[in-house]
């Protein structure tokens, strides 16, 4: 015998239908690309020199050498870079957020950016190495080895997101330490550094991008592909089983793609913060906890974010820049402050 299924109270709304549900997202996911496409322009068109829309033009499609068009091909540079580590970084934040099921945890929290920075350090220091291109691999070995020490410290097999918050932390204040120590006591270390540690997209090349590009696109491959095992474990460890998720083989590869992001990015760029922080969660306040939107709509908006301040610091100190690392901790704090204040944060 069939049974009707009790009506819904007066006034109470059934659920929406997935379909229902997906559609909002998924405009506004397109209108996301559409928004990023529309500021990497502004990156191109826009910097600290003034350059006519036509000059910008014949840069871009008729490279004849000039000292414009020289410019035009820098900024072109400088923009894919912005993409590539602005990508990295925003789902990096995002991956470690639900790793550690924290969502104000960011690449530093696993002591990746201290690993980068205190590989630098030591290069120019004891090595000598004082291009760009030697900073690249010095700084993303760094990363992983910090991120290797970090995934054994905090229990390899056993490993929980608060012991991995800890292992992290712990890692980071001797590191940060030992990177003072050594540029109190090399004023040509410090002086490299200092630019370094800003975090910048000025120095962009297409040798520094061939660098970093590989890293980033298997990492960002790997983080899309923990969306539904990452979905399993915010539900608790032991529902994550009874759903079949491999916890332990799923922190390791989170632990994989955020070190490979987070790694390529410092490299190139230098440690940039709040990217990693705040745009996965301005994205999780609109689409929910599912990683499944998290994660596509953090790789497409954190650049936008980047990009943005990058285009924001060429601009308002003119003919000078203000690096890019600066204005997004200007912009960061009182914009996630705000956040924090104001939105309701979604539990991971």
């Amino acid at each position: 015998m069939l049974v009707d299924s009790p009506p819904h109270p007066r006034g109470a709304e059934a659920p929406a239908p997935p379909a229902r549900r997906t559609a909002p997202r998924a405009v506004g996911l397109l209108l996301a690309v559409v928004v990023l496409a529309g500021v990497a322009l502004a990156s191109i068109a826009i910097g600290a020199k003034q350059l006519p829309p036509d000059q910008v033009w014949h840069g871009l499609f008729h490279d004849t050498g000039t000292y414009a068009d020289v410019v035009v091909g820098e900024r072109v540079w400088r923009t894919l870079l912005g993409l590539l580590a602005g990508a990295a970084l925003g789902l990096a934040g995002a991956v470690l957020q639900a790793l550690t099921r924290n969502p104000l945890a960011d690449p530093g929290i696993l002591g990746i950016n201290a690993g980068a920075s205190a590989a630098v350090v030591t290069a120019i220091t004891f090595l000598g190495v004082t291009s760009l291109n030697g900073y690249v691999w010095f700084a993303f070995f760094g990363a992983a080895a910090v991120g290797a020490l970090v995934w054994f410290l905090g229990g390899s097999r056993g490993a929980t997101p608060v012991r991995l918050a800890l292992a992290g932390t712990a890692i980071s204040a001797a590191l940060y330490g030992y990177l003072q120590a050594v540029m109190i006591m090399d004023n040509a270390a410090l002086g490299r550094m200092r630019f370094w540690t800003v975090g910048s997209l000025a120095s962009a090349t297409q040798s520094t991008i061939v660098q970093v590009a590989p890293f980033m696109v298997v990492g960002t491959l790997l983080a899309l592909g923990l969306a539904r095992p990452l979905n399993a474990m915010a539900m608790g460890d032991d529902t994550a089983r009874a759903l079949g998720a491999h916890l332990n083989r799923t922190r390791a590869l989170s632990m994989l793609a955020a070190t490979m992001l987070c790694g390529a990015a410092t490299a190139a760029c230098g440690p940039i913060v709040f990217v990693g922080l705040m745009v996965p969660h301005l994205v999780r306040s609109f689409t929910g906890p599912d990683l499944r939107w998290i994660l596509p709509y953090a790789t497409v908006l954190s650049p936008v974010l980047l990009l943005g301040a990058d285009v924001i610091g060429r601009m308002i100190v003119r003919p000078a820049e203000l690096q890019v690392g600066i204005v997004t901790a200007l912009l960061g704090g009182p914009v996630f402050i705000f956040l924090v204040r104001r939105r309701r944060t979604t539990q991971l």
